[in-house]
């Protein structure tokens, strides 16, 4: 199923997941973003009956608070107290971030600075199918809610009984939310971004979701702030021959089993790991309740690599980006400087990619597909917006004025000119 090879930058590029979208899929959407622009609630509906096989009315989209209280009742103490905990931790570290504000006065009386204002409204997208994650409701909200975001709604699709999971209606009400709406798909988000008569339109969207979430985020971005376009996850681990092949093994099973197109690979300066990892995986699949996906996983995407030496290792993942890159080596700290390109990085054996998924308190809101060659892990600067600061005095303009209207006039806008000109 998975064997070990030479690493390579064309064996590599073997395994890159397409970025681009089926053309159909793209088509739809728009045909969904534009009904719910034009018609508002009776188009939510609509998609609701077809794509979620419920039936609704308008008074329904919103989840009421017997709904919340019900849902206390049928989730289980003990995993009420464990989102607690975990909601903590990840306002602790959240509420750790350095966020400045700053000024400096010039020499002739101007200050100048930068403000962060919260952004005012914001949506947070839960997928509620069979797959239920209430820790990406408390990873997209508490970063929020720590920025100072006021009003935060989430919407997620209804289950067949025309009710949300209870177990995202209490990660949402331990997160601080009030505001559920039963919308999943295409149709939620052209709703959160344009609203409905039910709907309250919002100025960011976040959280994950499948294809068609994906694809509506991408083709409102503009009309609304989204915190990126995520596809299937992925992991990367760097390791040497002091590593357990089975924990490699297990942490690769870790990613392979979330998605049919996740990618888990391995690099290795270790040939004997290598041949110990595979067999390991294959030993570790035998029990996998989703061992179908994962075995698609790793035929298609995944690999375990033979490299040099460290550098090569390090070159290696740099080049893959990926999402999460975890490095068990002898001294795993003494590569971290080298590491250019990861949306998470996991140092050690003891740190599995699973404690950032749920845990440890950073947000698992990660950049993928190469994305983390420019972009980062979602934070609460995310939800903050920059707000530039001027004041000049009357001896501050009048000493610049002269050299303001002539790269005016250098650009052809005499207005611009005059009106700095004017002033004194």
């Amino acid at each position: 199923m998975i064997k070990v090879k030479s690493y390579s930058q064309k064996a590599l590029a073997a395994l890159r997941r397409e970025a681009g979208f089926d053309p159909k899929a793209e088509a739809a959407v728009r045909g969904i973003v534009d009904a719910v622009r034009r018609r508002g609630d009776r188009a939510l509906l609509e998609f609701t009956r077809r794509f979620d096989g419920v039936s609704l009315k308008p008074k329904d989209l919103v989840a009421g608070e017997l709904e919340f209280r019900q849902a206390y009742k049928g989730v289980p103490k003990e995993v009420v107290r464990l989102i607690r905990e975990a909601r903590r931790n990840i306002e602790d570290y959240h509420k750790r971030e350095p966020l400045v504000i700053w000024e400096y006065k010039g020499k002739r009386g101007e200050r100048l600075g930068q403000r962060l204002v919260p952004i005012e409204r914001v949506g947070v997208y839960a997928p509620g199918g069979k797959a239920l994650y209430p820790s990406s409701v408390l990873m997209c909200v508490v970063p929020a809610r720590v920025a100072g975001v006021q009003d935060i709604v989430l919407a997620t699709p209804p289950q067949r009984n025309g009710r949300v999971a209870p177990i995202l209606l209490v990660a949402a009400r331990e997160s601080g939310i009030k505001t559920v709406y039963k919308l999943g798909g295409a149709q939620a988000i052209a709703a959160l971004v344009y609203g409905t008569e039910t709907v309250k339109r919002v100025d960011k969207i976040v959280g994950p979701g499948n294809l068609y979430v994906a694809l509506a985020k991408k083709l409102v971005f503009g009309d609304v702030g989204i915190d990126m376009i995520a596809g299937p996850s992925e992991v990367v681990i760097l390791c040497d021959g002091t590593a357990s092949a089975r924990e490699v093994a297990a942490d690769l099973l870790a990613q392979a089993e979330h998605d049919q197109r996740a990618s888990a690979i391995a690099i290795t300066t270790s040939r004997t790991l290598a041949q110990r990892v595979v067999r390991e995986i294959e030993k570790q699949l035998r029990d996998l309740p989703k061992r179908k996906i994962a075995e698609a996983s790793l035929k298609n995407y995944g690999g375990v690599f033979l490299v040099r030496d460290l550098a090569q290792g390090v070159e290696a993942a740099n080049r893959l980006a990926p999402e999460h890159l975890e490095i068990m080596t002898r001294n795993p700290r003494a590569l971290l400087p080298l590491i250019r390109n990861a949306g998470a990085v996991f140092l050690g054996r003891f740190t599995p990619e699973p404690v950032g998924d749920y845990w440890a308190g950073p947000s698992h809101v990660l950049p993928t597909s190469e994305t983390a060659r420019f972009s980062s892990v979602l934070s609460v600067a995310d939800f903050l917006r920059r707000q530039s600061v001027l004041e000049y005095s009357r001896q501050g303009l009048a000493s610049a004025k002269k050299r303001i209207a002539a790269f005016a006039r250098l650009e052809g806008l005499e207005a611009h000119a005059r009106s700095a000109e004017g002033r004194v």
